[in-house]
């Protein structure tokens, strides 16, 4: 009765909270990473300033 109880706390609270906090790092990680890379690639042109 205990494995069950156990089973059932990690896949109703341990697994969503894990794919949660891993999507939003994951979400971090891509969102800096392409926007250096768009302000690498576009290095010197006008629109850069009116964008911030």
């Amino acid at each position: 009765m205990i494995p069950a109880l156990i089973l059932a706390v990690a896949l109703l609270v341990v697994l969503p909270v894990a794919f949660i906090i891993t999507g939003g790092v994951l979400s971090v990680i891509l969102g800096q990473s392409l926007s250096k890379d768009v302000e690498y690639l576009n290095e010197g042109s006008e629109l850069i300033e009116l964008n911030t």
